[in-house]
């Protein structure tokens, strides 16, 4: 019976098939690399887009910032602005009650006494002047109590007058009344006519 010699055969099935194997290990590896390589650029893209958005935020942000800062500045402005008005206002409207008050002081004076000073601090009136006795003094008093623009007489000191003088010095305080009308009267009637009012 014949021998075959099988020993060169196996031989290059065997080199063939590291050969297969060399083939298929080189290209796992290139694949890997590739998705590696792949896997990485995008990576790094996506981290590239997430600092632009970040750097657009901080821009946005400090934006924001700056507008916030100029209407925090534009509300102090504007309350300054209504500080003033509301202080002018109020001159505006103390205007004729200063006229009001010195003709009071000129109408409430009793004959015999005369100012010195007249200060005033708000609404409180520091008067200032002499008298010719203490009942004049009293009678100062109560025209004040009675008069449509002061109120609150009080006496604080009265001392007679030294060197040869005649009468008596004396100060005292008053209050000037407040002729600014109530919350509900400045409020103007949306309502219907009041009660009574006759139809034309």
């Amino acid at each position: 019976m014949p021998q075959i010699n099988l020993l060169p055969w196996r031989q290059l099935q065997r080199a063939r098939r590291q050969k297969e194997f060399g083939i298929a290990a080189f290209g796992a590896l290139l694949a890997a690399a590739a998705v590696t390589l792949f896997t990485s650029w995008g990576i790094s893209a996506a981290i590239d887009r997430q600092h632009e958005r970040n750097e657009l935020l901080k821009r946005e942000t400090a934006e924001l910032d700056k507008q916030i800062t100029e209407i925090l500045g534009l509300e102090a402005q504007k309350q300054r602005m209504r500080s003033r008005m509301d202080i002018v206002e109020r001159l505006q409207r103390s205007r004729p009650e200063v006229v009001h008050v010195f003709d009071q002081l000129v109408r409430t004076l009793p004959d015999g006494v005369y100012l010195t000073s007249v200060k005033q601090t708000d609404k409180k009136l520091e008067l200032k002047g002499v008298a010719q006795s203490s009942t004049r003094v009293s009678t100062f008093m109560r025209n004040i109590e009675s008069s449509p623009w002061l109120t609150d007489p009080q006496l604080q000191v009265v001392e007679t007058m030294r060197q040869g003088g005649s009468g008596s010095e004396f100060t005292l305080f008053a209050t000037q009344k407040s002729t600014e009308p109530a919350d509900d009267e400045q409020k103007p009637r949306r309502a219907g006519r009041p009660a009574g009012a006759a139809g034309t």
